[in-house]
């Protein structure tokens, strides 16, 4: 100790009287102190209050337990307005705001609070229920503060970041911890369809749609969800990646209302270890092709079934939800370059990003009598495919695309796909019309759901 305060001592009077306060630019410096940083960085988050009007059915019967159960569902529908709270990241000087699908999605009033308390109404140019993301637009006098995007694909697996957002509604929060995984996608996220980074910075309920930002205060993911068994952070917390929102900001610019992504035609699997034995792989690796359209781009590509999709524009590619990232940070009309094992060849192809094609035509329909009225349908190809996020390998068919009237009580929801109906085969929806005449008390609909079969049984 003797030894020790000397020393502090003269390394305090050594230090220059008006020190210029920068934002660190390594990691030794950013181990000194995060606020240079988090002043550069946090006025660009903002807070976001959302309103939207939910109906609610009041029971004349409430208080009764009783009756309050035996007549659940019945009574007078009560409009009703829900709150939300999250967080939002401005993007551009001129406020283009992005935040989360599940913080403003079919929200009827949203508000922007900046951390100068400044209050912006904000409009919803874009929203994607899939990807959880929103992209938003306020409107302001002066330039706005700021986050400029990283490309995400340089960003590795132990790199500071912070998440800046407002936890629980106690204002604006700031953690710090490292870049802990690349590429989580399935189940854990809690999003199949997704491809996240994640992080052990603390993330918790109200920070969605926050910054993850890198040490030079750059933007390299939107907050979005968490793996946790308490409803607290257990710092497994996971973020868009910064290419994939840049992606959605430029459509939204365009005038999109919603996202433009490129159609594979494809439907594939994880290699894993027993698949990678089997193809003669020292390692397991990429995706292997097990079903495909017809007239799908790597079909056309010269891509064939069996085939494993190693790499896309030259970045591994070990999941399907990978693939789909790949593919869905380049617009349509680009050509990605696939690296593919093929009859244990290694091979390359030029693919083109096209638009899932409306054909053969859907013949979309409402039901206007008989039993099923009210059923709306329309022929399965790849448009309806993508819009309703079905299955690849189902490549004909007839889907329920809304439901109302009769068969709203059976259980049927859109998206549902329709295999027969009192046993007759439902290959058109002309069929679906054509069986609604039927005269009978008893019916069943057999369909799949979720890839999973189901029958509804019931009498009129």
């Amino acid at each position: 100790m003797r030894l020790f305060l000397p020393v502090l001592l003269s390394l305090v009077l050594a230090m220059p009287a008006t020190a210029e306060v920068k934002v660190p630019q390594s990691q030794t410096e950013i181990s000194l102190s995060f606020a240079p940083l988090v002043k550069e960085a946090a006025p660009a988050v903002v807070n976001i209050f959302a309103n939207r009007i939910v109906q609610q059915s009041e029971s004349p019967f409430r208080g009764n337990p009783l009756f309050e159960e035996l007549f659940r569902g019945f009574g007078q529908s009560q409009p009703r307005v829900q709150n939300s709270l999250g967080s939002g990241v401005i993007v551009s000087e001129d406020g283009i705001v992005v935040s989360n699908y599940h913080v403003v999605g079919m929200a009827t009033e949203i508000r922007v609070v900046l951390t100068d308390r400044r209050e912006f109404e904000a409009e919803i140019l874009l929203a994607d229920r899939d990807s959880d993301l929103a992209i938003l637009k306020i409107n302001a006098d002066t330039p706005l503060p700021h986050l400029s995007f990283r490309d995400s694909d340089e960003v590795e697996v132990g790199e500071l970041a912070l998440a800046i957002g407002n936890p629980f509604g106690i204002g604006q929060t700031v953690t710090s911890g490292i870049v802990s995984g690349l590429a989580r996608s399935g189940t854990a996220t809690g999003n199949a369809r997704g491809y996240y980074l994640q992080t052990d910075a603390a993330i918790n309920p109200g920070n969605s749609g926050g910054a993850l930002v890198d040490v030079s205060g750059r933007l390299i993911g939107i907050n979005t969800s968490i793996l946790t068994r308490s409803g607290g952070s257990n710092g497994v917390g996971f973020a868009i990646p910064a290419n994939l929102v840049a992606r959605y900001v430029e459509q939204a610019r365009a005038g999109n209302d919603s996202f433009t992504q490129a159609w594979a035609g494809i439907f594939g699997q994880a290699v894993d270890y027993s698949l990678a034995e089997g193809f003669g792989l020292s390692v397991p690796e990429g995706v292997v092709i097990s079903s495909m359209h017809p007239v799908s781009p790597f079909a056309e590509a010269g891509l064939a079934l069996g085939d494993i999709v190693l790499s896309v524009d030259g970045q591994p590619v070990n999941s399907p939800p990978e693939m789909l990232f790949r593919m869905s940070v380049r617009p349509v009309g680009d050509t990605i370059t696939v690296e593919y094992l093929s009859d244990g060849e290694v091979r390359e192809a030029e693919v083109a990003l096209i638009e899932a094609p409306d054909t053969p035509p859907r013949d979309a329909r409402v039901v206007q009598g008989g039993t099923l009225v009210g059923l709306a349908v329309a022929n399965i190809n790849p448009a309806v495919q993508s819009e309703l996020n079905l299955p690849t390998a189902l490549s004909e068919g007839v889907v329920v695309t809304d439901v109302s009237g009769p068969l709203a009580r059976v259980g049927l929801r859109a998206g549902d796909v329709l295999l027969e109906i009192n046993g007759e085969a439902i290959m058109s929806t002309a069929d679906v019309e054509d069986v609604s005449d039927m005269r009978s008390r008893n019916w069943r609909i057999d369909g799949l759901r979720g890839g999973q079969r189901f029958s509804y049984r019931f009498r009129i």
